[in-house]
Parts: C-alpha cells; structure tokens; sequence
C-alpha cells in the first residue's frame, strides 16, 4: 500500500500532470483537499473509489485514513492543490507516515505562479530587468514568516515577487514595497487562476489597492511585483541571435547561414 502525494494543479481539471492522472485513476482511496481542489478532478476516480474532503479534517483525522486504507491494503491518491513543493503541508504528513512506516511517494503539479503568468500571458524573467522570482507570503495564523524573510528583504534585490496568502493584508504590501519598487511599479493580481470564474487586475503600487476595495477579493488569489511584468521595451535574449555560439550550434554553421539547432 502506497499514499501518492499529487499536485492537483492550480485549479483547471485538465492541468493536472498525465501521472498524477493515472495514479488517480487506479487508486482505491482519494484525499482530496475540497476547498481548492476541483471536484471535477474527482471524475479520474475508478468506480466505488472511497472518496474523502479533508477540508474539515484534523491532521489526526487524515492519519486515521492513512492507517485505514494501510490495514484494507488499498493505495491513497491524495491531492493537494498547485505543486507539493510549496505551502502543501506535505511535510507534515510525510514525517508520520515515516513514524508509521507507510510508503509515499510524490508527484509534482503546475505551480499557481505558473498559472497566473500564463493567465497574464508573460514571462516573469525579462533579459536585463528581472532574472529572479521570489515565492513568499506573509505571515498568518497558521504559521509565521521566520526572521529575515521579510517583503522588505526581498524587495530590496528588485526581483519578481509572486506574493502567495497575502490578499487580505494588500495595503500593507503595498506599504512595504513602494519604498523599493517606487509608486509606478507594476502590480499583478490574478484571482483563481485557471478557474472558469479566473479574474485578473492590472495596475500600479500607487493604484492596486483602490481597485481591489472597489470589487473586494477574499481567497485563492496571488500578487505579483515587479518591473519585469511591464517591460516592453527590452533586449532580446542572446540565445536564439544569428551569432550566439552555443552547443548544438557551432561557429562554422553560423558563419555559412545554415542553423542545424
């Protein structure tokens, strides 16, 4: 028997990855997390699967189905939304089920950043402005940040922020980073990406937070900063220029005109 950690995906049925698909669609047992996980997911389950809303459930609660599906010798698809890698609590259940000695294993999703940057239709590294995302949030009730990480730390390299669990507190980000940034640095915030009901704002530090008590938003929402996400005007990268040497495209190929790559 075998728990199979899956990122579900930042929310559309159709971005989960092939293999979390697949292990879905042989498990006995699926875990998902309701309040984020779509239910459409639920459709890869076999027939007669036992299907489980951890939502409502205590960490002790989900070890106890752990240990069930254990003893009926049944494998567990446990979704979790986005990627596993982030803000999963993963962890958590990982270290008992090691204390309990019950196999695991992990299969990652698409990421929610990911999803908003495809919804905002940009690439979040721009040659010669930003070459670096930061993944961060706030600190909230169910953990604090530790020390260090601070938006203020982070936005003093002048990188991309994906600032993930932080809608409620936005003046305060906008507080925090204008000093940094400045008061026209673009702002992104994408509203449940990949959803049907996905919405997107566009603004400034100096104008996001008007626009958002205007038409206030609760949950599932992520905030991007940084200059990269209103460059236009910039160099191309060097990778794909008639005259960049690279490894599967030599100095002889260049120099006659023909590209092999």
């Amino acid at each position: 028997m075998t728990v199979h950690f899956i990122g579900a995906g930042p929310g559309a049925a159709d971005l989960i990855t092939v293999r979390g698909r697949d292990i879905i669609a042989r498990s006995p047992v699926c875990l998902y997390a309701g309040s984020i996980v779509p239910r459409e997911l639920l459709a890869y389950c076999p027939p007669n699967a036992r299907i489980v809303d951890t939502a409502s459930l205590s960490l002790e609660d989900i070890e106890a189905e752990y240990l069930r599906a254990h003893e009926a010798g049944e494998d567990v698809a446990r979704l979790h939304s986005g990627d596993l890698s982030v803000w999963s609590a993963v962890a958590e259940q990982m270290r008992r089920l090691d204390r309990l000695g019950i196999d695991y294993t992990l299969t990652p999703g698409v990421p929610s950043f990911a999803a908003a940057a495809a919804a905002l239709k940009r690439e979040l590294t721009i040659p010669e402005v930003a070459q670096s995302l930061v993944l961060t949030r706030i600190s909230g009730r169910a953990s604090k940040m530790p020390a260090g990480e601070t938006l203020a730390n982070f936005a003093a390299t002048g990188a991309t922020l994906a600032i993930h669990l932080a809608i409620h507190a936005l003046e305060r980000v906008v507080t925090e980073l204008t000093p940094f940034y400045g008061a026209d640095c673009p702002v992104a915030i994408v509203v449940k990406a990949s959803w049907p009901d996905e919405k997107i704002l566009r603004g400034t530090l100096s104008d996001i937070a008007a626009q958002v008590a205007k038409d206030p938003i609760e949950r599932t929402a992520l905030i991007l900063v940084g200059p990269g996400l209103g460059a236009e005007d910039f160099r191309e990268s060097a990778l794909y220029s008639t005259d960049y040497v690279r490894r599967f495209r030599c100095a002889e190929t260049i120099a006659s005109g023909k590209d092999e790559a």
